[in-house]
């Protein structure tokens, strides 16, 4: 069983920056995502990795503005986020895949998910 546990999350003003944490029980997966999901929408995928970190991807909304990288003698999966806008403010969660080296951001294979973590973003 994969266990995450995120941190990071707070409130910030409009162009702030934060960046989140997720740290991840052995064994490391295949794929790591950062989603997240606000009130009254749809879960959106935000970002993802893959175990070697040759496959990354982003959702449009944040291509350029966050960035996220693993640091796996830490077990632990970043995303740091800039840029911010009040649109970026969610609940945000940590996600794994075990089983697939897609990593796809829209795929329904992401089967174990953190508790999530909080981020408004003011204007």
């Amino acid at each position: 069983q994969i266990e995450l546990t995120e941190s990071g999350g707070g409130s910030v003003q409009s162009g702030g920056s934060l960046r989140l944490s997720c740290v991840v029980s052995s064994p490391w997966p295949k794929c790591m995502g950062w989603f997240r999901q606000a009130p009254g929408k749809k879960r959106e995928g935000v970002a993802s990795i893959s175990r070697t970190g040759g496959r990354i991807a982003y959702a449009d909304s944040v291509q350029g503005r966050f960035r996220i990288s693993s640091d796996n003698a830490e077990n632990t999966v970043y995303l740091q986020m800039r840029s911010l806008k009040p649109e970026d403010s969610a609940m945000y969660y940590c996600a794994a895949d075990n089983d697939h080296w897609t990593c796809a951001l829209t795929s329904w294979n992401w089967n174990h998910w953190g508790q999530g973590t909080q981020v408004t973003v003011s204007s």
